[in-house]
């Protein structure tokens, strides 16, 4: 099964639901959205459709460790997510967050301890972390770690979370050519439950023909 979406409304939500069904919420990153808006967006989405949420930048800024900021931030992300009835969130490591002893052991642990309150609970790792390396420690406490498959190549796992930043940076679009390349590295795992989410400034349009290559 793959699931194809964008990192926020590149549109407006009623448009985005007409061609979607799955979307990453920003708001939860940076400020939660207001109770009115997210009770629109949850009576306006269609049958089926799935709100993850990307949680609050303060978590990497602590450096994944526990603590009142964390516990705080958690504690606003199960407000929204109740309301949206989402139960995935996104973990989005700093640019400058490094793969070193410490860093690995303060993200398992609070990754062992948000899966135990969001059924499915995704690492975002920044680009100087090894994806396969990265991937084995999520599956310890049993969470998944996002890659780029068209830098770091598919995941070999059964459930995968892809994670699409452009090119060169959020600005950037992908050219016919790289989104033929994905339709092929997700034609060569039929078996795996993947979601592709695309995070740069054209997503909409890229999202849409990734659909339209894979056929859905």
């Amino acid at each position: 099964m793959i699931t194809v979406g964008c990192a926020g409304f590149p549109v407006p939500a009623t448009r985005y639901f007409k061609e979607f069904l799955f979307v990453e919420v920003q708001d939860t990153h940076v400020a939660p959205p207001g109770p009115g808006t997210v009770r629109r967006w949850r009576r306006e989405a269609p049958d089926g459709f799935e709100f993850a949420m990307v949680a609050p930048r303060e978590i990497g800024q602590e450096g994944f460790r526990e603590g009142m900021v964390v516990e705080t931030a958690l504690k606003t992300l199960e407000s929204v997510g109740a309301e949206l009835s989402a139960d995935t969130v996104i973990l989005v490591a700093p640019p400058d967050f490094a793969p070193n002893r410490a860093n690995k052991g303060a993200v398992r642990d609070l990754l062992a301890l948000v899966k135990k309150r969001f059924r499915r609970v995704i690492f975002d790792p920044s680009p100087a972390w090894d994806a396969d390396e990265t991937e084995a420690m999520a599956a310890e406490v049993k969470a998944l770690a996002a890659r780029d498959p068209l830098t770091a190549g598919i995941s070999k796992a059964k459930v995968a979370y892809y994670r699409l930043p452009g090119p060169a940076g959020h600005k950037s679009r992908y050219e016919d050519p790289a989104i033929d390349k994905l339709g092929e590295l997700a034609g060569a795992v039929p078996e795996q439950e993947a979601t592709y989410v695309f995070t740069n400034v054209d997503m909409f349009a890229d999202a849409k023909r990734l659909k339209k290559v894979l056929k859905l």
